[in-house]
């Protein structure tokens, strides 16, 4: 085996082209052990296997500086770059996370990459630098066809051309993004490839790019010779390459967008390992089966994704069913919300649905495009939760202090799939709101014996579940069911009838229900599934700043927290039923 031996770029430079080849090969194994062992993405790292040994052997890293694109494509860059045992032996995976990270290598890792569209304008400000300060080295940005749909994509396209110096733009073009690509600049691309790269109609060469293509982009004997061609180039210099996602695994190319990305799964057969981890009900799901159902009801319903439909259980045959009622805009999250704006002045009903973590791109649209202007969009805040993803360039818990700062948002939190429902189909309905729904995470909650209002216009009035005394729990959304706990565990152990209140609205108080509240309790305490700084509790933590009522806020301190276990995450923010239990009896006088 080549593998054993590289343990940094400088060891692939003795290789012959045949040894390159067989390396790719083990390196696709050892990408596809890991992923198959560990979970992880699978076709846009396959397919970039060949492209990344081309690379590294032609180029001088880390003198020479790689920059990946959301990073979906750097596992190959690990193994090449001293990290292969987080590939090859199980034991050692957890040392090594999914995405370009400098606190793992801060040799050959530039940035910390989680988020799309991003390496061509971090590479701009790269070239700045190195020309500011008179040094020479080349600038590899690594940008998939499916990240050219970001808006910041183009906006660091357009400043590299004005800088006008040398980088090489490397555009790997699997003719995917996660699921399918959408949008303008698709037809440029398919334009190029039909023609071999000499299309006159040339969107890199319009912007000012030299520019070159390659359609076998899996052929490192190819790809070496591009990538000569180009070293230390005085321009900017777009490499178009056409791959293939999944390549040399079966089961990825076949089905493009489920292996995507994937749980640990059996490499033989592509099965997955332990799918009854996985079977029963999710809120994902659940509200593909709703949006489907309501998209028949409602011919003025428009389904908004940003290239994320598996976020929301929009899959092929639904977004297929939906026709003309669904809209993909890329990975473009920004334009979504222009365009529900927009949608929503014109008479449409639409609903953009996508993870938090990919709303905080959108914040001035949220603010300026959208609640502004008043326009009635409805927007599904996905994963919310500190069940969702665990990576720090993913954690969706931040979304409070963003989305419930902004005015004229109206940002809803349910506590079961049906109180969602019914938020859901008021939101859809009003003409008089911005509306965000932080869609629920975790264990599916459902409550059939509660009815749930038709009408949430009575902005910011909560909900009294349990009137009581001496102890007020606030619990919203997702740790609506902890607060519930906490008041039975209250009535059990110390014979306490605490007062339990279901908030809904994130976005403000009920003034009201507060001020009786402090004559007749000493404590009040707000749970939330979500960053405890600008989050719900603080908001009425203020609001009884001057009075005699103690407010004790449970949440998760403001940490960036990577890769993290949420059983002893929830334990270290004292979090558990019983810590919640002990504090609130400790404060109580």
């Amino acid at each position: 085996m080549f593998i054993e031996n590289i343990n940094s770029p400088a060891d692939l430079k003795g290789l012959g082209i045949d040894e390159l080849k067989t390396l790719a090969e083990e390196v696709r194994a050892g990408v596809l052990n890991r992923v198959s062992t560990h979970g992880g993405h699978v076709g846009p790292n396959l397919g970039f296997v060949e492209a990344t040994v081309a690379l590294h052997y032609v180029f001088d890293s880390p003198k020479d500086k790689f920059i990946f694109d959301v990073s979906h494509q750097s596992y190959p860059h690990k193994m090449l770059t001293g990290r292969k045992e987080g590939f090859l032996d199980a034991s050692l995976m957890d040392r090594i996370s999914g995405y370009s990270s400098p606190l793992e290598s801060p040799e050959y890792d530039n940035f910390e990459v989680g988020h799309t569209s991003t390496s061509i304008a971090l590479a701009s400000g790269l070239m700045k630098a190195r020309d500011i300060s008179k040094q020479k080295y080349n600038i590899v940005a690594v940008i998939g066809d499916g990240s050219l749909s970001g808006g910041e994509a183009f906006e660091g396209l357009d400043t590299v051309a004005e800088i006008g110096t040398g980088i090489v733009i490397v555009v790997n073009d699997n003719e995917m993004s996660i699921a399918e690509n959408h949008g303008g600049i698709y037809r440029n691309l398919k334009l190029l490839r039909e023609t071999g790269g000499k299309a006159e109609l040339n969107f890199f060469k319009a912007l000012g790019f030299e520019y070159q293509y390659l359609e076998d982009g899996n052929d490192v004997a190819k790809l070496i010779e591009v990538f000569k061609g180009v070293k230390n180039t005085k321009v900017p210099v777009v490499v178009h390459i056409h791959t293939e996602k999944g390549h040399g695994y079966k089961p990825a190319t076949e089905d493009k967008e489920a292996w995507h990305w994937n749980f640990p799964f059996d490499v033989k057969t592509g099965n997955i390992k332990n799918p009854e981890k996985f079977e029963g009900e999710n809120y994902n799901e659940l509200l593909g089966q709703y949006l489907s159902k309501k998209v028949k009801e409602d011919p003025k319903l428009v389904v908004v994704a940003a290239a994320v439909p598996a976020s929301f259980g929009f899959d092929k045959k639904r977004r297929r069913a939906a026709g003309k009622q669904y809209i993909d805009v890329g990975i473009a999250e920004e334009e979504a919300v222009a365009l529900a704006s927009g949608m929503a002045k014109g008479g449409a009903h639409p609903v953009f649905s996508t993870y938090a973590t990919f709303l905080q791109r959108t914040y001035d649209q949220l603010a300026q495009d959208l609640a502004v202007n008043g326009n009635p969009a409805v927007i599904n805040v996905m994963g919310a939760s500190i069940y969702g993803m665990n990576d720090f360039t993913h954690i969706c818990f931040f979304d409070i202090p963003m989305l419930a700062h902004i005015p004229n948002l109206v940002y809803l939190a349910p506590t079961t799939w049906e109180e969602f429902e019914a938020m859901e189909n008021w939101a859809i309905a009003q003409e008089k709101y911005s509306v965000a729904i932080r869609v629920p995470a975790g264990k599916v909650q459902h409550d059939t014996t509660t009815e749930y209002d038709t009408d949430y216009s009575d902005i910011n009035k909560y909900k009294m579940v349990k009137k009581g005394m001496k102890i007020a729990v606030i619990a919203a959304g997702n740790f609506y069911q902890k607060g519930r706990n906490l008041v039975d565990a209250l009535d059990a152990k110390e014979n306490i009838q605490a007062t339990l209140i279901n908030p809904r609205y994130l976005s403000g108080i009920d003034e009201q229900m507060l001020h009786d509240l402090q004559f007749s309790h000493q404590v009040v305490v707000t749970l939330e599934d979500g960053c405890l700084d600008g989050g719900f509790g603080e908001r009425i933590a203020r609001y009884y700043g001057p009075t005699q009522v103690k407010v004790l806020n449970f949440g998760i301190s403001k940490q960036l927290y990577d890769r993290y276990d949420v059983n002893k995450l929830i334990e270290d923010n004292n979090l558990t039923d019983d810590q919640i239990f002990t504090e609130v009896m400790r404060n109580l006088v």
